[in-house]
């Protein structure tokens, strides 16, 4: 690869070069799809810059690892938020928010298993974005739905993660195990999300804590009742 020799920036570019070595950071992964096979003497070329100039905006590999990853949450929570703003009800919203989750990891799935899928450290920014966007609008519709009396009450943190983890889960399998019968992986998705999200509603409606024979023995006698209407 050519080393391009970059023009001095001007003075108050920094934030610039920063979204410039993360934008190259981003491309070298996407074409590597592996964060080992990412440098910072690659990135500098690709940006072209010396290692230092890297080291300015970034104390090491780790932390411009974590950088790229805690912008693709950003772009995430975008993603889901977007989608959720043209729903009609709340159950829609987390519902569509959870089928943005899988279709943003499915559109690059080499960023999704750095991003998600790899080793992380407490307090990194992946962590801080985890926290402070997706999974925190994904919260607030749960909350929603406990105000609304529509999911039980109980920790709306609890809950969101158990959703949390049916995406990623839906995610990870659909982009490591292509080859398994998914049939349309949309629709798959769609079908599962769903079950989890009503599936919600109809513990609340019932008694959680029951044995799993009891509550297909209430489910029963609930379909029953409704069909002899």
């Amino acid at each position: 690869m050519k080393d391009f020799k970059r023009r001095r920036a001007p003075r108050g570019s920094g934030e610039q070069l920063r979204d410039e070595i993360l934008d190259a950071t981003t491309s070298l992964l996407l074409e590597t799809g592996n964060a080992k096979d990412v440098s910072i003497r690659s990135v500098a070329q690709r940006v072209g810059v010396t290692p230092p100039s890297i080291y300015l905006h970034f104390a090491d590999k780790d932390a411009l690892l974590d950088a790229v990853c805690a912008r693709y949450f950003e772009k995430l929570d975008e993603e889901m938020q977007s989608v959720a703003a043209v729903q009609p009800s709340t159950i829609e919203v987390l519902r569509a928010q959870g089928l943005a989750y899988v279709r943003f990891a499915m559109k690059t799935p080499q960023l999704y298993r750095i991003a998600a899928m790899g080793e992380s450290r407490p307090g990194s920014d992946v962590d801080v974005a985890l926290n402070s966007s997706a999974f925190v609008h994904l919260r607030a519709a749960v909350e929603k739905l406990m105000a609304e009396g529509i999911y039980p009450p109980g920790d709306p943190t609890a809950t969101a993660l158990e959703l949390m983890t049916v995406a990623h889960g839906v995610a990870a399998m659909l982009i490591s195990k292509p080859y398994l019968p998914w049939g349309d992986v949309e629709d798959f998705a769609d079908r599962v999300l769903r079950a989890v999200c009503l599936g919600q509603i109809t513990m609340g409606a019932l008694d959680p804590e029951a044995a799993p024979p009891e509550t297909v023995s209430r489910l029963k006698g609930l379909l029953g009742v409704e069909h002899s209407r």
